[in-house]
């Protein structure tokens, strides 16, 4: 029975030996073994492996790149606008051994790394105006973030891989008058359109008014013009047929005359001796001026 019990305590002092002495790494790690706190060597390989049991101790660090999101902050812009934004980082470690010496965790990590993020930020916002930090320089504005946080993560054996930004807004308190100033400088924009787009309509109507006007003077210049040649021609046909027969042309001029002053029932009051009536008072005539047969 003793013996028993002795393989028994044997088996487990080996078996808590055995797993004293061989650990494993995981393919997403890398391991730290020291030795009473010492640094013994980098375990990068994933796969078992073996240390001095009791004496060595080993520290399982992620290989990943990881994250740190960071509380929305208000900053100061250049031309004094505050602006919230909420920075996220991307980072992996290195170099164990200054990870372990310096933060010796992910906490202690993340301690150290966002004050750094949060400082580098907020100076490099206080260079920008606003309007640029939220338009065109914000590429540029965090790529200067990250090449300064990088370079003074690594003392903490961290390689920064980038810094970005969420989102960029005005605080809740101040965003209804912006829009509301936003709104009006809409407005007012657009009455500058209209009163630039009445003119100009003004302009093309006054041309077109012109235009008109010019046309219709020539038109009516030309009209005359032929009016007066045909009257030239009237009247040249005219007397032609004057000295052809000026007693019948007299006569058809009368008649034309009849024709105007004695429509239908018409009355017409003249003296007997109107040269009007000279057809008609003539021995030889009838009322219509023409001598019968």
């Amino acid at each position: 029975m003793r013996k028993a019990v002795i393989i028994i305590v044997g088996g487990i002092v080996a078996l808590i030996v055995l797993l004293q002495t061989l650990y494993t790494v995981d393919m997403t790690q890398q391991a730290l073994v020291l030795e009473f706190g010492r640094y013994i060597k980098t375990v990068k390989e994933p796969g078992l492996h073996a240390k001095i049991p009791f004496a060595q101790q080993v520290t399982r660090y992620d290989i990943r790149v990881l994250t740190s999101d960071i509380k929305a902050g208000e900053y100061l812009t250049l031309d004094k606008k505050r602006l919230v934004t909420d920075p996220i980082s991307r980072w992996r470690i290195a170099e164990p051994l200054e990870f372990f010496k310096t933060v010796t965790n992910e906490a202690g990590a993340l301690a150290r790394l966002e004050p750094i993020i949060l400082s580098e930020l907020r100076d490099e916002l206080a260079k920008n105006n606003f309007v640029d930090i939220i338009s065109t320089q914000r590429g540029a504005i965090m790529e200067a973030v990250t090449k300064r946080v990088r370079a003074k993560a690594t003392e903490f054996g961290i390689e920064v891989v980038d810094v970005k930004i969420k989102r960029a807004d005005l605080p809740v308190e101040v965003q209804a008058s912006v829009f509301a100033r936003m709104k009006a400088e809409r407005q007012r924009i657009s009455r500058q359109y209209r009163a630039e787009g009445d003119e100009l309509a003004a302009k093309v109507r006054a041309d077109a008014d012109k235009e008109a006007t010019i046309i219709s003077a020539g038109a009516y210049a030309q009209s005359q013009k032929l009016m007066g040649e045909g009257d030239a021609q009237a009247t040249a046909v005219y007397a032609k047929a004057l000295e052809q027969d000026a007693e019948f042309y007299s006569f058809l001029r009368t008649l034309e005359a009849y024709k105007k002053f004695l429509p239908g029932k018409s009355t017409v009051v003249l003296g007997s001796d109107t040269e009007l009536f000279q057809y008609l008072t003539s021995s030889g005539y009838t009322a219509s001026g023409v001598k019968p047969k």
